[in-house]
């Protein structure tokens, strides 16, 4: 069975194969007798590799009628390339057969399309020609199709480049906004040959120039002129398109521009401001690309002062100047100015400030005036410059922080903006300023130095009289004031009887306006009055300082004594205030005492602080609260040569502490035994010189003087008044050291004049100068003279 079976089927293939071979033999034999017309021709096109589809239609003319055979033909060619048989089989399982020199597998023919077509994969130039599709039917004529074939080769390169050959990578540009630009699209290879098109922003443009067309190659060039802003991220193509079957080879570049600014603005403009208050400004600018770089400015100047903020994106920037204006700024144009920093172009909006702020003042001495050439008695102005904003409603003067008031009769004019002093003096000088003032307040200017020249003046009080025993050496000191400083001085002694300018190898200059005297009496003419002079270069001093050289005494009670309650740091006081009297030629000192019923010390003070003429004493409180009303307050002046007459000070610690009351002879009786002593010896010492110079007086004639005596120096001494004189004489004078200390000289008559109108004249003197007077032998020496 198996043998058998298998028999029958090797049989029936070989019979199936006969059969093939005799159709086909006979299908080449009846195309040879049947005459071919075909109808018309399809042009068909594939893509190089892509699939080809040749159409041919299969479908028969009436339902009855089948196809039997399809065969293709190569249009030179007699034997088929490919066979679609269905003799003898159903239609969906027809034998298909490709010829495998020519598609081979690459074909297939397709009959669920409409047409039925022949496709071919990856096609190839090769099979670029005419074809011819055969179909026989069962009844129906055979049918003819002829198809051409034609096999499109796309272009292999497509180049974009400006006029410098560089490629533009995918962007163009960046382009200047209405600037000028070029480009060029080379295509190479495409079969047939490709045609190039431009786009830009996907409109077509025509107007494009082609610079070379070898058939292989073609280069096509555009020029554009006015770029638009709206270009910006669009696109320029270049296109190349040989065949409808794919899309348009191309080239395509993202265009970049540079753009100018559009607008820009400072948002809320401020109307007032006030100065030193801070404040913002907000500037917007939109357009620019790359974005704008802002810059404030003040008038044309690039504003620095305050904070500056930016905050930018692509085409916008917002900027923020936070600033305090000042007064200088009233009335100044602020700019905000937006700049594309690679156009160079730029946008700015502006306004201009009102600042309201107190008065501004600038004072100077007048321009004509030289500030170092001003003397006494020259007329001098003062300018005020005054900037304010509300205007300035009141303005005024100050010299040394006190102010000048208007005084024709002293030579004081104001104007509005304007000081004028006429005939100005030392007192003059000093520091000016102008006040102003307005809504927002009061402002002083700078102080202006005025320096007023003048020739030498004394600035110490004078006449200062100087107490000096014989023989003391003493330093007088002068002190001037002066401008210029540099003075030059000379001293001059005067008493009755001569007067001579003192030898400059006896005084030094110290400090430029200090000029020190070395000078001591050898014997009682000797005392007198010292005169110093200076001058500089605006004159000489008019009047001198005087230096009285007197005897030294003991010192003159205080006056016009003054108490007060006081509180200092919680603390009281009795604070006693007096008036300092004569220092008897010496430095004297200030003691407040309080004495009991026995004439016991039970408080002591020393003043703590005085001057030239006032002395303060202060004693606590705490103290007073434990005396009694019998209890007394004493003050009083001390120097070397003794202690004065207290001054008693009463009903100031229990009653009214506003009141006082000066009893001397009340105080006498109280005062401690060692004050009364020390008194008791000064009056004890005065009475014997003058006692002693009496008696010395009488031995001497009373011709010898030829001349009337003359009054040289008073000294207040208990009471006493002090008249040296100085007889003529043929004998050689003795001059004090500061001419000829080795010299003798005769000595004064000294006359005393009491304070009951009555005259003694000592007429013996001693023989030698002593530091201290001797005591007098006799009452009777004393004469008194009519």
């Amino acid at each position: 069975m198996a043998d058998g079976f298998g028999g029958k089927s090797a049989f029936r293939v070989l019979l199936l194969l006969l059969v093939e071979n005799v159709f086909c033999q006979m299908a080449r034999e009846s195309e040879d007798l049947v005459d071919f017309v075909p109808v018309s021709t399809v042009d068909v096109e594939a893509v190089v590799g892509r699939t080809a589809t040749l159409p041919c239609d299969i479908e028969p003319d009436s339902n009855e009628d089948r196809v039997y055979m399809v065969l293709w033909f190569r249009h030179a060619g007699g034997k088929p390339l490919y066979s679609f048989d269905v003799r003898g089989r159903s239609f969906n399982k027809a034998l298909h057969w490709s010829d495998p020199l020519a598609f081979g597998k690459r074909a297939h023919f397709v009959t669920m399309s409409r047409p039925s077509s022949l496709t071919v994969d990856a096609v190839q130039l090769d099979d670029e020609g005419v074809y011819r599709c055969r179909v026989d039917f069962k009844n129906s004529p055979t049918r003819n199709f002829q198809i051409r074939l034609n096999v499109i080769v796309p272009p292999h390169q497509l180049l974009l480049y400006d006029e410098a050959g560089r490629d533009v990578a995918g962007v163009v540009g960046p382009l200047e906004e209405g600037g000028n630009f070029t480009l060029l699209c080379e295509l190479r290879g495409g079969r047939p040959q490709p045609t190039l098109s431009w786009l830009i922003d996907n409109k077509p443009l025509e107007d494009h120039l082609i610079l070379k067309n070898d058939g292989k190659i073609i280069i096509s060039k555009i020029s554009v002129s006015g770029a638009e802003r709206s270009w910006l991220n669009t696109s320029v193509k270049c296109q190349a398109t040989n065949t409808a079957l794919l899309s348009p080879h191309e080239r395509t570049a993202r265009v970049e521009m540079n753009l100018r600014p559009t607008s820009v603005a400072i948002i809320e403009k401020p109307g007032e401001l006030s100065a030193d208050t801070e404040f913002t400004l907000v500037c917007v600018t939109h357009g620019s690309r790359p974005s704008a770089q802002v810059t404030w400015y003040r008038e044309n100047r690039r504003y620095t002062r305050g904070k500056h903020s930016e905050v930018t994106n692509d085409t916008s920037t917002v900027s923020r100047l936070t600033m305090s204006p000042q007064p200088e700024d009233d009335g100044v144009m602020i700019r905000c100015r937006a700049d594309n920093p690679v156009l160079r172009v730029a946008l700015e909006d502006s306004f201009r400030m009102s600042v309201v702020y107190k008065p501004v003042l600038t004072m100077s001495l007048g321009s004509t005036l030289n500030p170092n050439d001003i003397k006494e008695g020259d007329d001098v102005y003062f300018e005020c410059n005054i900037r304010a904003n509300p205007k300035e409603h009141r303005t005024s003067w100050y010299h040394n922080d006190q102010q000048v008031t208007q005084n024709m009769s002293s030579g004081v004019f104001i104007s509005t903006k304007s000081l004028v002093l006429q005939r100005v003096t030392r007192r003059d000088g000093g520091l000016y300023a102008c006040k102003a003032a307005n809504q927002m307040g009061e402002t002083s200017s700078q102080a202006v130095y005025l320096r007023v020249q003048y020739a030498p003046v004394c600035a110490q009080h004078t006449p200062l009289v100087i107490g000096a025993r014989l023989d003391e050496p003493l330093r007088v000191r002068c002190t001037v004031s002066a401008d210029p400083a540099d003075v030059a001085f000379y001293w001059q002694f005067n008493n009755s009887g001569e007067s001579f300018q003192v030898s400059p190898a006896r005084y030094v200059t110290t400090g430029g306006t200090i000029s020190e005297l070395r000078y001591r009496a050898a014997s009682e003419r000797d005392y007198g009055a010292l005169l110093c002079r200076a001058t500089n270069s605006v004159g000489r001093q008019k009047k001198p300082c005087v230096f009285q050289i007197v005897p030294a005494a003991r010192p003159s009670p205080p006056r016009n004594c003054t108490a007060k309650r006081t509180v200092t740091k919680d603390e009281t006081f009795l604070t006693v205030r007096c008036l300092a009297g004569y220092d008897g030629g010496l430095s004297q000192h200030f003691v407040l005492e309080i004495v009991g019923d026995t004439s016991k010390i039970l408080v002591n003070t020393t003043a703590g602080k005085s001057d030239f003429h006032t002395v303060w004493l202060n004693v606590s409180w705490s103290e007073l609260e434990a005396l009694s009303e019998d209890e007394m307050l004493t003050v009083s002046a001390r120097n070397s040569k003794g202690v004065s007459d207290p001054v008693l000070i009463r009903d100031l610690v229990y009653k009214d502490a506003a009141k006082h009351i000066e009893d001397t002879t009340r105080a006498m009786s109280k005062i401690p035994a060692a004050a009364a002593i020390a008194g008791a010896a000064v009056v004890l010492t005065v009475s014997a010189v003058i006692l002693v110079l009496v008696l010395r007086k009488r031995n001497e004639t009373t011709t010898s003087s030829k001349r009337p005596s003359q009054s040289v120096v008073q000294v207040d001494a208990n009471g006493r008044r002090y008249l040296i004189a100085y007889p003529a004489s043929d004998k050689l004078e003795r001059k004090p050291d500061i001419l000829n200390p080795k010299a003798e000289s005769e000595p004064p008559r000294v006359v005393l004049e009491s304070s009951d109108n009555k005259t003694y004249t000592i007429k013996e003197a001693p023989s030698q100068p002593t530091k201290s007077h001797p005591h007098p032998s006799s009452e009777d020496d004393m004469m008194p003279q009519r």
